[in-house]
Formats: structure tokens, sequence, C-alpha cells
């Protein structure tokens, strides 16, 4: 993978944003009850979020490495690759108000939530790092579209490292939204509501997707000449 994947990734984050306020802003008022706006409670939150990520990331990237290194490199990469952009294209379609592009991934997070979600209650209300910080590692497996599709993308790295490295890039970009979303909560989240923002996000999200595809047509055209 190219380095500006890791760059591409933090835009992404940056830009599905208005998806992550959507979902996620009512669970961080939620798990701020009687906290107010701390701002070290949702840095803890946040850290513990995105320290999940990285480990998800590294499942990712060792599982395609592995499935990789045992079925030859170049079919089995152009399919991960192929893979990917396919789902920034669904996450597209889905910030522009297409919900159902990737309801089914967010279907299979729902099991493995199911058996976290009862672990979350014992750090809630949370009143100090120790209890945010937990409550954010928890909040990192929630299933979410958005973070199927950066794991898609981490998958093609080809190894544990580089598909950290990927997811943690993702989750600093979603961090300025939802850092805010904490903070100013229920502005925010109008904000976010607005057709013209989701629709401009959804656009670059799926452009990011297309560029994508077109380079692997471009890659099998020079290929096969």
């Amino acid at each position: 993978m190219p380095e500006t994947s890791y760059f591409a990734l933090f835009l992404i984050g940056l830009l599905g944003g208005t998806h992550c306020v959507g979902m996620c802003g009512g669970i961080v008022g939620a798990l701020s009850m009687g906290a107010g706006s701390r701002p070290s409670l949702h840095l803890a939150y946040n850290a513990g979020r995105i320290v999940s990520y990285g480990a998800a990331g590294a499942i990712a990237g060792a599982l395609g490495g592995a499935s990789i290194a045992f079925s030859g490199q170049w079919p089995v990469r152009l399919v991960l690759y192929v893979l990917a952009n396919l789902m920034l294209v669904a996450l597209g379609l889905y910030l522009v108000g297409v919900t159902p592009a990737l309801a089914f991934t967010e279907r299979f997070g729902q099991k493995l939530w199911r058996h976290l979600q009862p672990l979350s209650r014992r750090y809630l209300p949370a009143r100090g790092v120790a209890q945010a910080f937990p409550l954010g590692l928890l909040w990192g497996w929630l299933p979410c579209g958005l973070v199927y599709s950066a794991l898609a993308t981490a998958m093609t790295s080809g190894s544990a490292w580089h598909g950290a490295g990927m997811m943690l890039s993702f989750g600093l970009g979603t961090l300025p939204n939802l850092l805010l979303a904490g903070l100013l909560s229920t502005r925010l989240q109008e904000y976010a509501a607005r057709p013209i923002i989701r629709l401009s996000a959804g656009l670059l999200v799926m452009a990011f997707g297309i560029w994508g595809l077109l380079a692997v047509t471009r890659l099998m055209i020079r290929w096969e000449g």
C-alpha cells in the first residue's frame, strides 16, 4: 500500500464525521452523565476508542497478510483492494442518505456488541479517566459501517503493523468531530444533520472509492497489455 493510504484514511475519518456524530453523538452524551463537559474525560473516551481501532487494524492487516501469503501476491491483493474501494463507495452512498448501503456490515458487528455492551455498565456514569478509558475501549467495537470500510482498506496493507497504523490514522481523523460532539453535543449534531453537509461528505468519500476503482482498471489494462 502507498504511504498516501494513511493520509487518505485520516481524511475519510474526518469526512465521515457526519456519520460519527449522528451515530455516536448520543453515546458521548450518555457516557458523560454527571461529568459535564470535562475535556479530560472526552479525551480518555476517544483515546480508548482509537486504541481499539488500532487493535482491530492489526488483526485485519494480519489476516490480509496471511491470505496474500497463502494464495499468492497479485490476485488476492487486487481482490482486497477492490473490496476496500467498493466499501468506500457504499459508505459515500450511506452518508448521502442511501441508508441500506452499509446496513449489512453493521449487522455482522451487532452480535459482538451484544456481548460487550453489558461490560460498559460497570463504568457508568464515568466520573474519572479510569472509567472513561475502558468505556472508550468498548466503544471502539461498536458495529459501524464507517469503521468496517476503513478496516477493509487496512486489510489490504498486508501486515499487522501497517494495518494498525492505518486504523490509528483513521481514528485520529474521527477525533475532531467526536471531541466536539462531546463538548458541544446538541449543536454539533444539528449541524452534522444538515443535508448539504452529509451530501458533501458522502460525495467526497465516494470519490475516494471511485478513484481507487479507476486505478485498478488502469492497472489491469497495463497488465493485460
